[in-house]
Formats: structure tokens, sequence, C-alpha cells
């Protein structure tokens, strides 16, 4: 048999299981002629007899069975595969690989939206990459991340399309020993209280969008940070202020790490600082079932917040 006909194999499967050719045809839907015509076929392509025409029915050879077992295993094993290629094509089955920098992981939005996603498509793969803002757009451009949660806006890259999921106030963070660590937590201070503080601030190429916005809301407040230390993600500046080593600014979802030799403070409405959390995607990725299903859950999971 050069070429495995499904629809002989089913139409096959059909005859032993009804037991007569007349009461197959009649379930298949064909006539009893063309239907025996078929078998006729099959059985000269295996080169073997594949029925017992008896008085009263059929029933399969030694090697019809053999060829009832396989033929029913390679049909379930199609069937699987269409309904696999139509989740597919729904956007229900397949692989998506998912970035996230280890601030935007910390707001509750993003770790619950992963958590539903896996609750609602079971047989999407999901693998998860963290990493900087800047890391993270490359990677979706060079098609190595599908999506990404990042804190910096997109500017003149033509290959990503990039939204504003939602956006967090922002906390000054304090060694327990500073001087104003005393305050109350829920009292908003003025960033010009900073004024003559060492900062330490997540570094530029990892996270532009946040560092920019920190060093404008200075400007704006009548002075420039004096930035001791650069760390490589948010929370190694946490650390950094825990050891004492200066204070920061950083997304208020940050204070879940916080520790005994750290506090947070609210800032004043005038510093205008506030953390947005964007969604990176390529433009071309429209096309994909299932980046687009996990982009509409993402706007489902805000509309519900």
């Amino acid at each position: 048999m050069s070429k495995l006909d499904l629809r002989k194999l089913r139409a096959f499967v059909t005859v032993v299981e009804q037991g007569s050719i007349s009461a197959a045809a009649e379930r298949l839907f064909i006539q009893q002629p063309p239907l025996s015509r078929l078998l006729q076929g099959l059985e000269a392509e295996f080169g073997v007899a594949l029925l017992h025409r008896q008085p009263r029915g059929v029933i399969p050879t030694d090697a019809g069975k053999v060829l009832l077992l396989e033929a029913q295993a390679l049909l379930t094993r199609a069937d699987q595969l269409e309904a696999a290629m139509q989740r597919a094509a729904q956007g229900k089955q397949g692989n998506i690989t998912i970035g996230f920098t280890s601030s935007s992981a910390l707001h509750a939005f993003v770790p619950e939206l992963l958590r539903r996603y896996r609750e609602i498509y079971p047989s999407v793969t999901t693998q998860l990459e963290e990493a900087g803002s800047g890391e993270l757009l490359q990677a979706v451009v060079a098609q190595r991340v599908d999506v990404a949660f990042v804190r910096m806006p997109v500017k003149g890259i033509p290959e990503l399309a990039v939204e504003k999921v939602l956006e967090e106030p922002m906390r000054v963070a304090l060694p327990a020993r500073h001087r104003l660590a005393g305050l109350p937590a829920d009292e908003p201070i003025s960033l010009k209280m900073l004024a003559n503080e060492s900062f330490v601030l997540y570094r530029r190429p990892a996270g532009q969008g946040l560092y920019d916005a920190i060093l404008a809301a200075c400007f704006r407040a009548g002075f420039s940070p004096k930035i001791v230390q650069e760390a490589p993600r948010l929370t190694s500046c946490l650390s950094l202020v825990g050891a004492g080593l200066g204070v920061s600014i950083v997304p208020e979802s940050m204070t879940r790490l916080g520790g005994d030799g750290m506090v947070f403070l609210k800032l004043s409405p005038q510093a205008q600082l506030y953390a947005p959390l964007y969604l990176a995607r390529r433009e071309e990725s429209h096309a994909s079932s299932i980046i687009n299903r996990f982009c509409q859950l993402v706007h489902t999971q805000l509309e519900k917040n």
C-alpha cells in the first residue's frame, strides 16, 4: 500500500464493527456497491484477503484482525491530530514564551494573569523569561520571546507593538536607620526632601523608562540626584538600600520585598512619579492565535481589576 488512505481504513473498520457491508454503507452514507469496490481495492493494495464473506455478514480474516487493530489506532491518532490542529488554530494549543522584568513579576496582576492563563489553556506550553526591559524588547524583536511585560516605553522600533497595561505609584525606599524612616508610612513626602541624599538606581540600559522618569522628576523638583550606585536589577537596588548605601525610588509593588532593613514612604502627587507596565509583542504576531488569545486575556483581566 503506497499511501495510507484513511477513508478506506475508516470504511474497513466500520464494516467490521457493523458486521455487515449493507449496515456499514448506511452508517457511512454511501451506496453498498461503491463500498464493496472500496474494500476490494483495499484487499488488492495489501495483497491479502481481509474479510470472510458470510451469508449474514462479514468477519475479518486473521490479516483483517491485525489491520483492524492498527487501523483503529491510526484513525484515533488522526482524529486527535485534527483536534490538535483545530486547537492550535484557535490559540488553545502550542507554545508561548512570556518575558517579564523582576519588578513586573512582583505586581499582583502578572502572576495572577499567568495563573489564569494556564488554567484556561492547559494545552499551551508556557515558557517564562526574566530580564531587563531592554533585553526583553530585543528578545521580542528577535522572536526569542513572544510577549513581554516591560517598564520602558518604546519608540522607533517599528517591529514592535506596545500598549500600556497599567501604572502604579512609586515609593521611596530608605534604610531603616535613615533620618526620614520614622515618618508615618501613609504620609506622603516631597521629592525635594531627598535633594541631598545619595541615590541607588536601576541602571539606565536595563531600565531606561524608570531611570529617566526619576531623573526628570528630580529635575522638576529643583535638583539633580547624586547617584552613588547603579544596580542591574530593581531587587539589587533594594538590597543596596537595605545595606545603607543610599535611598531609591521603586514601583510600589516592590514593597513586597521589604525587610527589616528598609522602610517605604509615599511620594506626594506633585512628584508625578508612576511606574507604567507595558505589554510588548511583534507587529507581525497579530497573525498568531496563541498570542492574540493571551493579549485578549490581559484585557479581560484588566477589566476585572
